[in-house]
């Protein structure tokens, strides 16, 4: 066996990035328990940068906010699914029967000066963290964004799936 093959158990009983997911999602958790504390436990933490967006810059359409938050449509179109659940705002038809346009709710509105203080507090905790580090998460992924501009991560996995990748069905 060569070493590639050598690795394969190890590798399929394991995932790299899960440590960093872990943590991503524990500080997420973190972020929603201080919401709950303060009686906002409806605002979960994806909600925070769209509710600030529709606060600042009024209502939006769906497509709008994907493309402000940098997430795919179908993601935020699920994260205002959950908002409108929640009751922060409130979905009209756009400017044809596919388009939606996201309205903050005054449930929403009451909410925001605690929206914006949590944000401003996560931000600064999450920068102050950062500087404890001696390689801050930043730097981690402006030089992995670098390293994939020479070679993206599809063509690395293609590379490496090789003849199995002409195979399958």
């Amino acid at each position: 066996m060569d070493a590639a093959t050598d690795d394969v158990d190890d590798v399929l009983d394991s995932s790299y990035y899960r440590p960093l997911r872990r943590l991503l999602d524990d500080m997420d958790d973190s972020i929603a328990r201080v919401y709950a504390r303060a009686g906002r436990g409806r605002v979960r933490p994806r909600f925070a940068a769209p509710l600030l967006h529709l606060d600042r810059h009024g209502p939006s359409t769906v497509t709008a906010l994907a493309q402000h938050m940098e997430v795919t449509h179908s993601a935020m179109s699920q994260t205002v699914a959950a908002m409108a659940r929640a009751g922060l705002v409130e979905l009209t038809m756009g400017s044809d029967a596919r388009t939606r346009v996201a309205a903050l709710t005054d449930e929403a509105r009451a909410m925001l000066p605690f929206v914006r203080a949590a944000w401003r507090a996560t931000e600064a905790t999450v920068r102050e963290l950062d500087a404890e580090v001696p390689y801050p998460l930043l730097r981690v992924v402006a030089d992995l964004r670098v390293a994939l501009e020479k070679t993206s991560f599809e063509e690395r996995l293609v590379s490496r799936l090789g003849k199995e990748l002409d195979a399958a069905p």
